[in-house]
């Protein structure tokens, strides 16, 4: 579904992944974890097309989209999740689920996909109303998570979903991205929380310094002796 081949990226001149290799087959759910800085967001970021300086290739269903703007690549079926939520504070909750549904052209689809996702988020429905950001940041992920399924994609990308969320809304918001997976829609998720991202996972991805050191079924890495010292200080 979607394979990077010496994926090279960069901020000004400062290179930070480095001939990464990674695909996806459709439906699955794989990991991108690390420490911070590793590169995790870098790469999220290159698929979206939010980075110019990149180089390489990104296939997703067999079209390069290194060079492609970021509306084109979500009209392809990729939505891009940010780090840090970044919900539309001022405008109520269902104004910025509409916002995401900038490519569903047909009401009908607008409507149907907004039933779609309050059914599969009732708290956002009570709150449809209530300005964004006057939202817990638990709700404020999901309303985040919410937005990117309402281009209807195929393939979500998630970056560090559970940042500065109570350990409570971390497990609801992992629950949640195992539910979305398992009705068909491809995860990619960048995580620093290592342990929960590889339980969740089919496959995962240890990047450190931009490059990947590691790989594997989730369940293979968790008792991997040099991943249990870095990264679950075992």
């Amino acid at each position: 579904m979607l394979r990077l081949s010496r994926l090279n990226a960069s901020y000004g001149d400062v290179q930070v992944l480095h001939d990464i290799d990674l695909s996806i087959e459709e439906g699955e759910f794989i990991s991108i974890v690390g420490a911070n800085a590793a590169g995790k967001s870098t790469l999220l970021r290159s698929i979206a097309g939010l980075l110019k300086k990149t180089s390489g290739s990104i296939e997703f269903r067999g079209k390069q989209l290194i060079g492609r703007p970021p509306y084109e690549i979500v009209e392809t079926g990729i939505a891009h999740i940010p780090e840090g939520r970044r919900v539309f504070p001022l405008s109520s909750v269902q104004e910025n689920l509409e916002v995401g549904a900038y490519v569903q052209r047909k009401q009908i689809n607008l409507s149907r996909s907004l039933k779609e996702v309050y059914e599969l988020f009732p708290q956002l429905y009570e709150h449809r109303n209530q300005l964004a950001g006057s939202l817990s940041g638990g709700e404020q992920q999901m309303l985040a998570i919410a937005r990117g399924l309402m281009a209807r994609p195929t393939l979500i990308t998630v970056d560090e979903p559970s940042l500065g969320l109570s350990p409570i809304m971390v497990e609801k918001t992992f629950q949640m991205l195992k539910r979305i997976n398992e009705e068909r829609v491809t995860v990619l998720l960048a995580e620093q929380n290592v342990f929960h991202a590889l339980n969740m996972s089919h496959r995962a991805y240890v990047i450190e310094n931009g490059k990947v050191v590691l790989t594997g079924a989730g369940s293979d890495l968790l008792t991997n002796e040099h991943l249990k010292k870095a990264y679950l200080g075992m």
